[in-house]
């Protein structure tokens, strides 16, 4: 997961010339503080997880009511959102290249896997 993750958004950062600073998380994983310091680890950049890790369904929410105008504007929302925990990178960067490369040749390596 945090391999594919970074593999993204190498693509992402590529495409578009904006370099992440930090990576803002959500969902179930979340709660694995193992995952998020080694995926603050592979990005080197800082994991932010928020008070409510289910965003995606608050997402939802807050744009149902910002298009019946229950909220006035989008600093409204964004003064909800708070930070419960920050992960910073800790890995080496021979390390962290070290272990992605490996990924990479394994991934290469299934290719052929099936016909």
């Amino acid at each position: 997961t945090a391999y594919q993750t970074r593999e993204v958004l190498d693509a992402m950062q590529k495409d578009s010339g904006v370099e992440l600073q930090t990576l803002k998380v959500d969902g179930g994983m979340v709660v694995n503080e193992l995952l998020m310091q080694f995926q603050a680890d592979i990005l080197d950049v800082p994991v932010v997880r928020p008070k409510v890790a289910e965003t995606t369904a608050l997402g939802a929410a807050y744009a149902a009511g910002i298009a019946i105008g229950f909220w006035d504007s989008l600093e409204e929302l964004r003064a909800n959102w708070q930070v419960q925990q920050r992960w910073s990178p800790q890995m080496v960067e021979k390390s962290r290249e070290a272990l992605y490369q490996s990924w990479k040749k394994a991934v290469t390596r299934t290719f052929d896997w099936v016909e």
